[in-house]
């Protein structure tokens, strides 16, 4: 089977490129906008490919023809997302079009990364029939590109939640090194305690993307972590595995932070179908933080 990812140079291309040498009867092929920035692609070629450019996406298509394409290139900050709406509405719907509209003629399944953030965080945690009604523009963007994903005939939509790792040459703080940092230099930090998730290691989301290719697996899965907590217990999580400090941690809720886009308060998700139906094995939260450390020497 051959099988295109978009996103390579992100948290989950890279993970999936690392993942890529246990599959070894299957061909990869790593995209993302520009030249590889990722020191190990494993089994994978790499093609530069922009998911708004139709004409080079149709290009890269026509040589390499995959089976399935793994379509997890996002504009994924929330934040940014809601100040900069043209731009997330180019990279997060026009992008999903283009890349299943060039599925759509060569046959391809896609697997389709999706996010908790389409759900209003009334009722989480959610299973995969809960009502989506995103309350941010990234929200959206992605519910719509989940109903763009459906007009295929082969598709996975895999919704993951807080998606935490280490990754090279990435801009974005990780929440768990950021939280330790911030703990080891007793700097006063404002956690908020009513936001609850099931924070999902990046090795975990690329195993169910590739469980969902490799499989073909049809339909909506929720990929996380299997444990429920709040942001505060994250970090509080945190300060007990590496013996630190909370003495410089303030609880306060989501109103304090005047953050642009609204967040959901509940959300994190009922993996039981992932399990079930594909064999997802997804790691605890402790043993995320012993994959991170040792990852980061730590």
């Amino acid at each position: 089977m051959k099988i295109l990812y978009t996103g390579a140079n992100g948290l989950l291309g890279q993970k999936i490129s690392a993942a890529t040498p246990e599959y070894s009867n299957h061909a990869f092929l790593a995209t993302a906008r520009g030249l590889n920035r990722t020191k190990n692609l494993g089994t994978a070629a790499y093609a530069s490919m922009d998911i708004t450019d139709r004409l080079q996406i149709k290009s890269v298509l026509s040589k390499f023809r995959p089976d399935v394409i793994i379509h997890g290139a996002a504009m994924t900050h929330v934040d940014e997302c809601e100040l900069h709406k043209e731009l997330a509405y180019q990279l997060n719907v026009i992008g999903t079009q283009n890349m299943v509209d060039a599925a759509r003629e060569i046959d391809a399944h896609v697997v389709h990364i999706s996010t908790d953030f389409i759900f209003d965080g009334q009722d989480g945690p959610y299973d995969e029939n809960g009502v989506p009604n995103p309350v941010s523009y990234y929200g959206e963007t992605k519910l719509q590109a989940e109903h763009i994903v459906q007009e295929v005939n082969s598709w996975s939509i895999l919704r993951t939640v807080l998606v935490i790792g280490i990754a090279e040459d990435l801009s974005r703080s990780n929440i768990v090194l950021w939280a330790k940092k911030a703990l080891e230099n007793a700097q006063p930090i404002r956690v908020v305690d009513d936001q609850f998730r099931t924070p999902t290691l990046a090795e975990d989301l690329a195993q169910g993307a590739l469980l969902a290719a490799t499989q073909r697996a049809h339909g909506i899965f929720n990929i996380s972590g299997p444990d429920f907590m709040s942001i505060y217990e994250l970090v509080e999580a945190v300060a007990k595995h590496f013996n630190l400090s909370m003495d410089t941690v303030t609880r306060v809720d989501s109103s304090t932070l005047n953050q642009p886009a609204m967040r959901t308060p509940r959300t994190g998700f009922d993996i039981s179908k992932a399990v079930e139906k594909m064999g997802y094995r997804p790691h605890s939260f402790n043993e995320a933080l012993e994959i991170i450390a040792q990852q980061a020497g730590l």
